[in-house]
């Protein structure tokens, strides 16, 4: 996926999880910001970000928030470029199938997934979630407690007791990472329920994207993951 009309800039404050103040060459702007999640780690005072401009005249806020260095790394924060990158990955990669049927926002029980998929005779549900959070090259998931997370990854379970393919796919949005392990200290319910969602036959995919300032797509790295009841 791409961004059109993008432009650099320096971040200054969060008033609320929806704008930012930021500075763009000589003009103070406020900006929309494209997560609603904490990103406390990323959007510092002084911090370097990535704004897309938008051509709508109708908007109040004239750019998008969509990526920040945190330090030399380039971090994705636009909580819409997971799906979209994960939707060109399927039909691209091959590793669905050669001809995939993707359904986006499908509902099963009382869960709506991100996609179905059809291929062959598969029939596949997957969750996305995005990760942005990182220390020291290894990423995690989640930044905050997310009891709808939680209820994804107990769908998933459901769906493959009832003999569909199920996936949790986690699209890490900045490269070189070394290992993904749940978030223990922020939701230790969700890394619990994680772990368990995979011993019951969900299939937990990290997935490295290669990011620019104005693209990003899924590479071809899996990127190893581990729990805390696992021994490194």
């Amino acid at each position: 996926m791409r961004y059109d009309r993008v432009v650099r800039g320096t971040f200054l404050s969060r008033p609320n999880r929806f704008i930012a103040k930021c500075q763009v060459g000589e003009e103070l702007v406020t900006v929309h910001v494209k997560n609603t999640g904490r990103c406390k780690e990323i959007l510092v005072p002084g911090a370097r970000v990535v704004l897309e401009r938008s051509d709508s005249p109708a908007r109040k806020t004239p750019y998008d928030l969509v990526s920040a260095y945190k330090g030399d790394l380039l971090i994705n924060i636009d909580s819409q470029a997971p799906n979209k990158a994960f939707h060109e990955y399927v039909l691209e990669s091959g590793a669905f199938g050669p001809d995939p049927e993707v359904f986006p926002e499908r509902t099963h029980g009382d869960s709506r997934f991100d996609f179905y998929i059809e291929s062959g005779g598969r029939r596949i549900f997957a969750e996305v979630k995005g990760v942005t959070l990182e220390n020291d090259g290894v990423c995690m998931f989640p930044d905050a407690p997310t009891e709808r997370g939680l209820k994804h990854v107990r769908g998933l379970e459901e769906c493959v007791e009832e003999g569909y393919e199920a996936y949790l796919v986690l699209v890490v949005q900045m490269e070189g990472m070394k290992e993904f392990v749940p978030n223990y200290a922020t939701h230790a319910e969700f890394g619990r329920e994680m772990e368990k969602a995979e011993r019951s036959g969900v299939k937990v995919l990290v997935l490295e994207c290669e990011v620019s300032e104005d693209s990003m797509r899924i590479g071809g790295r899996a990127i190893p993951h581990r729990y805390l009841s696992e021994r490194r």
